[in-house]
């Protein structure tokens, strides 16, 4: 399956991934809905998913959105929506 047509359940387990990865965290602390202040990530951590997700799937996420997140479901919707995009 190319990179823009990944199922939902695929796109939300490779952001929990890059997500526990970059925080050094267990997989298991991490969930879609578990809020960056839940999880201790702040400002450049953040930085560092984001760089994370643009890698993993090859898509750049503008600034403005950047500063939105707050949630790990922030990221997952953000990069849905960026992949559909591009895709269009």
């Amino acid at each position: 399956m190319p990179e823009n047509q990944l199922s939902d359940d695929e796109l939300t387990q490779k952001i929990l991934h890059i997500v526990a990865d970059t925080q050094r965290r267990d997989m298991a602390t991490v969930t879609a809905e578990s809020s960056f202040e839940e999880l201790n990530i702040d400002s450049m951590d953040a930085v560092n998913i984001v760089f994370a997700v643009e890698n993993e799937f090859n898509i750049n996420v503008p600034d403005e959105e950047m500063r939105t997140l707050k949630t790990v479901r922030d990221v997952i919707d953000g990069v849905r929506r960026l992949i559909s995009a591009q895709a269009s």
